[in-house]
């Protein structure tokens, strides 16, 4: 198995949520609103610029409506 790189995963993980976010026709703020976060959050995490919880990705993909897995399979 090959070393992941921490930023390299998170920028990833990013920009897939900014895809699936996009693909239900939501802004940030609308998902932001829908979970109780603010569109700062959700910016900082599309970005890559901060390592979510378990518990922030789960309310990540009841936002989408997806599952966890479908959230982080990247």
């Amino acid at each position: 198995m090959f070393p992941m790189d921490k930023e390299t995963e998170l920028k990833r993980l990013g920009r897939h949520i900014q895809e699936l976010r996009k693909s239900k026709g939501l802004t940030q703020t609308q998902l932001a609103h829908s979970i109780g976060k603010d569109q700062q959050s959700i910016q900082r995490l599309e970005m890559g610029d901060f390592n979510p919880t378990y518990y922030y990705l789960t309310e990540i993909a009841q936002g989408l409506g997806v599952t966890v897995e479908e959230l982080v399979r990247v």
